[in-house]
């Protein structure tokens, strides 16, 4: 008898990548811990107000990290306010200045995303290390393929994946140099091929964590087609410790893209997963509709909950046998109903959204109570 679901099916395996373990304040990055979601705040940061309440609504999308740019002191200083107003640990964004990344150290920053080799020489990423030691922050080596360093270009025609690695070793021996490990790393390009490539090479080159992200992906169509190619074919490799959706679009729509890209890949379980028929002549009511208003019913429901919702009986039983809760279709104005693939009765068209999104609740709060015992 098999003991595991990876036992029965290996088909559904994802065998990751051995990385070591670093921490982004609360939040465990690399080893055996959950892959990371994050996302980045698109408020002036120095308003205060405004970024601690979007950095709430990414919380309750389920961010697990949230990365604020600090482009000036005013923002550097403001993260000593956001900090005390939200529970995701803060990546602050630096770029070209040393001093904020010193200054959003010492102002609550849990992580500092930099390019060692922008901020001014050797001589200044000792400074920023030390910041960050003292003040428990770890790093992030930021590589683009939009702005490798100039010798790099000459040396390589192009941005390729040679140079996008070389830029990231040369950076991390960078902090190595200063004894400093609590590194992670990205090589980000907008080109899917380009990056695919790139973190392929580098994963074989380091044991640092690595952050995924297609940068400059598009709007939330476009930039989630091509975030879910390039991430989803890394992720399946085993590559992958934080990931972020890059999208020309509500910094939330990010979070939820990035878990729902997790889990179809069995790799987060937040939530509900809606299973749905795309609808044809055959369905018994609505489906389009009816999917369009559970997503933003359910849409607070974090408990991990499988969720089928099929249009008529041809795919419907077979679909509700595999997931918690199912919906299946009739041609005589009501549906039947599931729990476990075990039918539970008929529920008229009319009542059904009422029906499934009381019984998705039930089921969440079971398992939250079976979690908390």
């Amino acid at each position: 008898m098999a003991d595991s679901i990876d036992q029965i099916r290996p088909w559904r395996t994802i065998e990751r990548r051995k990385s070591r373990q670093i921490m982004v304040g609360k939040v465990p990055v690399g080893g055996d811990a959950p892959i990371a979601v994050q996302t980045m705040t698109n408020t002036v940061t120095h308003d205060i107000a405004a970024t601690i309440a979007q950095v709430r609504e990414m919380e309750e999308a389920g961010a697990d990290i949230v990365r604020i740019s600090c482009p000036d002191p005013e923002s550097s200083l403001a993260l000593k306010d956001i900090v005390k107003e939200i529970d995701v640990p803060i990546v602050a964004d630096i770029h070209f200045h040393y001093k904020r990344g010193i200054e959003a150290a010492e102002n609550g920053a849990a992580c500092l995303r930099i390019n060692p080799g922008n901020i001014g020489g050797q001589h200044r990423v000792k400074e920023v290390v030390a910041a960050a030691r003292d003040h428990g922050c770890s790093i992030r080596i930021g590589v683009n393929g939009g702005s490798l360093e100039k010798e790099l270009l000459e040396k390589y025609g192009e941005p390729c994946p040679d140079a996008m690695v070389e830029s990231a070793l040369m950076h991390a021996r960078m902090l190595e140099d200063e004894n400093f490990q609590d590194y992670k790393i990205s090589v980000k390009a907008s080109d899917v091929f380009l990056t695919v490539a790139a973190y392929h090479q580098l994963a074989e080159a380091t044991d640092a964590p690595l952050h995924l992200g297609i940068t400059e992906a598009g709007g939330a169509r476009i930039g989630t087609v091509k975030s879910s190619i390039g991430m989803g074919n890394l992720l399946w490799a085993g590559i992958g410790d934080t990931i972020r959706v890059s999208l020309s679009a509500d910094p939330v729509e990010e979070v939820k893209v990035g878990f729902d890209m997790l889990k179809s890949l069995g790799l987060r379980t937040r939530g509900v997963n809606i299973i749905s028929c795309p609808s044809c002549a055959r369905q018994g009511f609505d489906v389009i509709k009816t999917v369009q208003i559970l997503e933003e019913k359910l849409a607070h429901i974090s408990e991990p909950i499988s969720l089928s919702i099929i249009g008529c009986v041809v795919n419907g039983p077979g679909e509700a046998a595999f997931t918690d809760i199912g919906f299946t279709g009739g041609s005589a104005g009501y549906g039947m109903m599931y729990a476990a693939g075990v039918k539970t009765g008929k529920t008229d068209n009319d009542e059904m959204i009422e029906d499934i999104i009381a019984k998705v609740e039930a089921k969440a709060k079971a398992l939250q109570n079976a979690r908390l015992t």
